[in-house]
């Protein structure tokens, strides 16, 4: 389900508000409240507001790969025999079940999915490869890349086209 927020209605304090949850969304309505110069009732109004005009994709706690033992992350290029909507279509709902993928983008371009995958080690990898990507009839070829070194990763969607203010 694609969600359109109507992005033309939102004010400072609105993406002032996307801004601070986007950072912390464990801040309780009072501490959001004071970080934004509103009172509470408001600050929750407009964060129901926000929720409902569909803003808000979930709230998670982020986890720090090494300290789960998740140091391997591998880009994978993956192009289908035949790009046909009943075979994308299924091989989204598959890899998408997949614990180890993290993303998954459909592309233009020379393959068909950017796959990203985290694991644990090289060995998790080649079992990845074995019993499961491989495994997935259609696949005319994949092409994998090892991340040296992850030089920037946020969550923070960018919000300066938001607002006119």
């Amino acid at each position: 389900m694609v969600i359109r927020p109507m992005a033309h209605n939102l004010d400072k304090t609105d993406r002032k508000i996307l801004e601070i949850l986007q950072k912390d969304g464990s801040l309780s309505n009072l501490e959001l409240a004071d970080m934004i110069a509103l009172s509470p009732s408001p600050c929750s109004r407009r964060v129901k507001m926000l929720e409902e005009a569909g803003y808000f994709k979930g709230n998670v706690t982020l986890l720090h790969p090494d300290a789960i033992g998740v140091n391997v992350h591998v880009f994978i290029q993956v192009t289908l025999g035949h790009q046909v909507k009943k075979q994308l279509q299924h091989f989204e709902e598959t890899v998408s079940a997949w614990p180890e993928v993290m993303e998954c983008y459909l592309m233009a371009g020379d393959f068909d999915y950017l796959i990203r995958v985290a694991l644990p080690d090289l060995v998790a990898y080649q079992h990845f490869l074995d019993d499961k990507l491989t495994q997935y009839e259609g696949i005319a070829s994949i092409k994998s890349s090892f991340s040296l070194k992850q030089v920037q990763y946020k969550t923070e969607m960018p919000l300066d086209h938001l607002t006119d203010e």
